[in-house]
């Protein structure tokens, strides 16, 4: 596994793929069923069409927004990494200028995953709409997702709100092994004595850790990110938690600990812009209330590939 990149500046940096950013269903249902031949012909025909927001379009404009408010300069940085090639990407940047989205840098691979860019720009999280880019990014050590839901879900407030799962996602999957293979009984029982030894970090720890750094820049009245946890964990699971995100010395704004319920109406009521969650089926019920976006990490996706 290749080690992230050493981040030596200070701005947050996400790459997003440009199926992500805009509705290329069309372009995408002509490369599926006529081939990439035509594909390409059809994005050189229509260049000149300005594309719809995609299902990350409006979270990328969150993150951009950021910038404008912050009084040492950007903070945040977006680009793109596309299958597109170069020829065909022009379609993409047009659409980026129309729509006045601050995005200069990017990568057109012509087909192959963009991935492998992810360290050398040196960003913190990669969203994508393809399922095998994500998991190629976490395998080599990223913040990644596939973005399930989207731009119809715009939030009325301009604060930016990010939800994350726990097990899996901000921590390791150590836990959740347990609770899969010996039931929740042995994972209580786990959790309760191993309360004050913190748990490993997940794939995400490193992005919380950046948006807590960004965080405290800001006057504490007027921080305009909020982060929640939101875990199917209760009582007295959550010590070991609480602890761990103590010792991590991040700041999490909001911690939900539902014991099984469903997540959907609580994501609702923090008004989350987005939610990261290893499971599938989670993330399908929260995105009827907001953008969604899994994290095929840990035990839960290895049994579900098993099973596929």
């Amino acid at each position: 596994m290749t080690a992230p990149i050493e981040i030596k500046h200070q701005k947050l940096v996400v790459a997003v793929s440009s199926r992500a950013l805009f509705n290329l269903d069309e372009s995408h249902r002509i490369f599926e069923t006529d081939g990439k031949e035509a594909f390409c012909r059809y994005q050189i025909e229509h260049e000149d069409e300005i594309l719809e927001p995609g299902f990350g379009y409006e979270l990328v404009k969150k993150f951009l927004a950021l910038n404008a408010i912050s009084k040492s300069g950007p903070i945040v940085e977006v680009i793109l990494l596309s299958h597109n090639s170069a020829d065909t990407g022009l379609r993409i940047f047009n659409s980026i200028a129309h729509h006045k989205l601050d995005i200069s840098r990017a990568a057109f691979t012509s087909g192959v995953s963009p991935y492998e860019y992810i360290r050398a720009f040196g960003a913190h999280l990669f969203l994508s709409s393809n399922a095998v880019d994500v998991a190629n990014a976490l395998a080599a050590g990223y913040a990644a997702a596939t973005i399930l839901s989207g731009s119809s879900l715009k939030k009325s407030h301009d604060q930016l709100r990010i939800a994350f799962d726990g097990d899996s996602v901000l921590f390791s999957d150590d836990s959740e092994r347990i609770y899969q293979e010996r039931g929740l009984s042995a994972f209580t029982e786990n959790e309760c004595s191993q309360a004050k030894n913190p748990l490993p970090g997940g794939p995400f720890k490193e992005f919380l850790s950046t948006l807590h750094r960004i965080q405290s820049q800001f006057d504490p009245d007027a921080v305009p990110i909020r982060t929640a946890l939101v875990t199917a964990r209760g009582a007295p699971a959550h010590e070991r938690v609480v602890r761990t995100l103590r010792l991590w010395g991040v700041r999490i704004d909001e911690a939900l600990f539902l014991g099984g319920m469903p997540k959907g109406p609580f994501l609702d009521a923090f008004g989350a812009d987005i939610f990261f969650d290893d499971q599938q089926g989670h993330c399908e019920s929260a995105a009827r209330h907001v953008t969604a976006a899994h994290v095929p990490h840990g035990v839960a996706n290895r049994k579900r590939s098993d099973n596929a």
